[in-house]
């Protein structure tokens, strides 16, 4: 192993090649004595993790059927939400002289 870690790129893809071509040369060699299971098929590149475009729009349809189901089996009765409360423009005028009738008492206090 340490060998590998020794070698340069282009060393590394010599061996490669060299090791494809050792490959090519077994098929053959299979082929020619009759060996149909190597000679039939020549190596097939694997697909990483792939996955169809048919196949992710069936995962996909599962899932909201999924949650579809889940979110029907919520009791969907649930109280409606309290009303936010809301003041009057004449409440607030009214809040706003009050306080503005203390402020000017505080005042004159200080003042006398």
């Amino acid at each position: 192993m340490s060998n590998l870690l020794s070698l340069s790129s282009t060393q590394l893809k010599r061996a490669a090649a060299i090791k494809d071509q050792i490959e090519d040369l077994n098929r053959e060699l299979a082929g020619l004595l009759g060996s149909t299971a190597a000679a039939a098929k020549p190596a097939k590149a694997s697909k990483k993790g792939g996955m169809s475009a048919a196949g992710r729009a069936r995962v996909a349809a599962a899932q909201r059927a999924r949650w579809a189901k889940i979110k029907a089996a919520k009791p969907a009765d649930k109280a409606p939400a309290k009303k936010k409360f809301t003041m009057s423009a004449a409440a607030k005028a009214k809040i706003g002289a009050a306080a503005k009738a203390r402020w000017a008492k505080i005042k004159a206090a200080k003042k006398a």
